[in-house]
């Protein structure tokens, strides 16, 4: 039976979930985890795949994941054994800023701001484990959509520390669509304040 293009899905999940048909990327996975790189910039025109790789990579390495082999079995990653060995037990931080385009920076701030405060209350459990002190506590009550700039400044720093600290692993971050919220501050006049 022929697997039909669908065209528009940029979710690893939902295209492999859906049987729908998907060229095989997944060597990606292995090169770059394998490079060990602290930082990659993945720097390609509009509609090349970038969400659908970031999604796959997220897919891959986050402990949400984890026993989903489901998704990468028969696919070039999973011939590899070594690299089989991390699927599913990294603590991830995704987020996409694709859908912060705002004419003004009180609202691009805010939007961003309430990005990382989802993030944030997607690991509310946490922060009542007992490593964590009324310091850690206070400081991720603070984190909103109207938080300080000094706040959202380290949040996803802390955020990051806190998730080492439940999971005993570094964390992988990942972030699509970064330049979005910076071409509209371009356009509609307040690039320098954005930037700042």
């Amino acid at each position: 039976m022929k697997r039909t293009v669908a065209i528009g899905i940029q979710d690893f999940e939902t295209l492999r979930t859906g049987n729908w048909f998907y060229i095989d990327k997944t060597d990606f996975i292995r090169r770059w985890w394998n490079q060990g790189d602290s930082v990659t910039l993945i720097t390609r025109h509009r509609r090349f795949g970038k969400t659908l790789n970031l999604s796959m990579l997220n897919c891959f390495f986050s402990n949400k994941y984890e026993n989903r082999n489901d998704l990468f079995e028969g696919l070039d990653v999973w011939k590899d054994k070594a690299i089989r060995k991390e699927q599913g037990i990294w603590p991830v931080i995704f987020l996409s800023f694709a859908g912060i385009k705002f004419t003004t920076i009180a609202k691009t701030v805010a939007a961003m701001n309430q990005l990382i405060a989802d993030e944030y209350n997607r690991y509310a459990w946490m922060i009542q484990e007992p490593q964590f002190t009324d310091e850690d506590r206070a400081f991720f009550k603070k984190v909103r959509s109207d938080m300080p700039d000094e706040v959202a400044a380290v949040s996803l720093k802390k955020l990051s520390e806190w998730l080492f600290r439940c999971y005993g692993k570094k964390v992988i971050i990942l972030l699509d669509e970064y330049d979005t919220p910076m071409q509209e501050a371009y356009i509609h006049g307040f690039w320098d304040e954005l930037t700042a």
